[in-house]
């Protein structure tokens, strides 16, 4: 398996953006592996994450292949004038048969039918960040998801770091061996 700490990805700090508000988000249903499309307010949502987040220097941009990133990365694409790199393995996780069902549905800790377990997942999300070029000051486009894995990751407790649609957040290592990185608001 591959280890978090042989990413090179995970010993820089990054920039994390989750996708603008999806017809899946309004709906209040489970999209997961669905390529669902952003909302009128999760356009509206991306282009504004773009014009704020144009000035902290990124230098690479990397999306999941879902379109909700991915047209959330586009708008951020054009402000910076930088290409989007897409990793499908930064996708959501997948439900299952639980896709497109009500968000209610969902059990905390039963794996429904046909879905990733969190480990399944959080081994595929890793593949992806592997793909990550260190050097660069990157911000990937994402999911609700991948987010959660990493704050499992980096030690933050989920429930102390919810993230919105279109919210950018900066990952920082810790200054210290053997603690846990922290989030900022940019």
């Amino acid at each position: 398996m591959l280890e978090f700490n042989s990413i090179p990805l995970l010993t820089h700090p990054f920039y994390f953006v989750r996708h603008g508000e999806s017809v899946s988000n309004l709906d209040k249903t489970v999209a997961g592996s669905l390529d669902v499309a952003l909302t009128a307010r999760g356009h509206e949502q991306a282009q504004a994450t773009a014009a704020a987040i144009e000035h902290l220097g990124i230098t690479a941009i990397y999306s999941s292949a879902l379109s909700r990133a991915r047209d959330t990365a586009g708008y951020i694409s054009r402000v910076l004038a930088l290409p989007v790199t897409v990793i499908p393995e930064l996708g959501e996780r997948n439900w299952g048969e639980l896709e497109g069902q009500p968000l209610a549905l969902r059990v905390r800790g039963l794996i429904p039918n046909g879905a990733e377990t969190p480990d399944q997942f959080m081994r595929r999300v890793l593949r992806g960040l592997a793909k990550v070029d260190a050097s660069d000051k990157p911000l990937i486009v994402a999911h609700s998801g991948v987010f959660r894995v990493l704050c499992r990751i980096f030690g933050i407790v989920e429930s102390e770091a919810p993230v919105a649609n279109a919210q950018p957040v900066r990952f920082v290592p810790a200054g210290e061996p053997n603690q846990p990185w922290r989030m900022e608001t940019p």
